[in-house]
């Protein structure tokens, strides 16, 4: 079958290739998927670049999340049949034609969700949802994000809609604000206006900002931060612009800001089976309504690999570029 391979670390416009690897074989407890789409994640070309927390002996595979239909069943699987259409999210060397998974880690997706929705459905928008659900904030609570035209930024804006939460969004650029109007989502800033913070009090009032999620870094962190009432929580998931955070610490000090960080990896891994289900069900609900949009940039094919990871860090991009293999 035909992968991604990458000989060592670097930029995965350079590293990546198509290479011929031997099919796979599902053992016990796994199952044998045809990838049919798989989307382009930060965090993969972070790993390609040796970046990311996690780190692949080389030579390595590449990708991580895909919708697949069911090629084969290992011993012992139950519940799932050759030819289901299935999505996994956490299954490294996705951008492939073929990958094995454990059987319990893969969602079966409903008919009445498309191949390119379904192919983002567990990283994004499973992160997005946990990290609401971490932010343990209530219906008429108000939080502030960055990166709000980001992919977690739009779907955590239309989860918290859903949910009764109000989302001020901040952007880096006042194109920004029109992308997301758009798509339905009001309630933004852009912070290259130098009345920046006028605008947010227009749109709050004198209401509490209870949490901040920072994907930025940097100043950007800072700007979060100052927003936030007392006691308020400052969740960092993400480091797009800097790895260091540029925090006032009058603002830490003086409110008694909080904070913490969201790593995926390891509150999926704390997350009950019972939580896990209930939160995925949501998911799958709003998709299927429509309450929830995963749009799609462009596809590619695994040849044009070089010309998909240069899309996917193109300013102004509105949905997700996805690998065909």
């Amino acid at each position: 079958m035909r992968a991604l391979v990458q000989p060592r670390f670097g930029d995965p416009a350079e590293v990546l290739s198509v290479q011929e690897v031997p099919d796979p074989q599902p053992g016990p407890g796994e199952v044998l998927v045809r990838v049919l789409l798989s989307p382009i994640h930060n965090h993969d070309l972070w790993t390609v670049r040796g970046s990311y927390g996690f780190k692949p002996e080389m030579p390595a595979r590449a990708g991580t999340e895909a919708v697949g239909v069911v090629e084969a069943l290992g011993e012992g699987v139950d519940g799932l049949t050759v030819g289901q259409r299935v999505a996994t999210g956490g299954s490294f060397g996705a951008w492939a034609e073929l990958i094995v998974a454990p059987a319990a880690g893969l969602v079966p997706v409903p008919d009445q969700v498309s191949d390119e929705a379904a192919s983002q459905l567990v990283s994004m928008p499973f992160s997005a949802i946990a990290l609401l659900d971490f932010l343990e904030v209530s219906e008429g609570d108000w939080i502030v994000q960055n990166a709000a035209n980001g992919a977690v930024g739009r779907l955590v804006a239309q989860l918290a809609a859903a949910r009764g939460v109000h989302v001020l969004g901040l952007v880096r650029r006042t194109d920004g604000v029109e992308e997301l109007r758009e798509q339905g989502i009001e309630r933004v800033v852009a912070t290259d206006d130098d009345g920046w913070r006028d605008r947010v009090r227009e749109i709050v009032g004198d209401a509490p900002i209870v949490a901040g999620v920072d994907s930025v870094g940097g100043s950007a962190a800072g700007d979060v931060v100052s927003l936030l009432a007392d006691d308020g929580v400052l969740v960092v998931f993400g480091a797009m612009a800097s790895p260091t955070l540029e925090i006032s610490s009058g603002d830490v000090i003086f409110k008694q800001v909080s904070i913490k960080g969201f790593w995926g990896s390891k509150v999926f891994a704390a997350m009950s089976r019972e939580k896990r289900a209930a939160l995925m069900g949501e998911l799958v609900t709003g998709i299927g309504s429509g309450a929830l949009t995963l749009p799609v940039e462009k596809v590619y094919g695994l040849d044009d690999i070089a010309d998909a990871a240069r899309a996917n860090g193109e300013p102004g991009r509105r949905g997700k570029v996805l690998l065909r293999p």
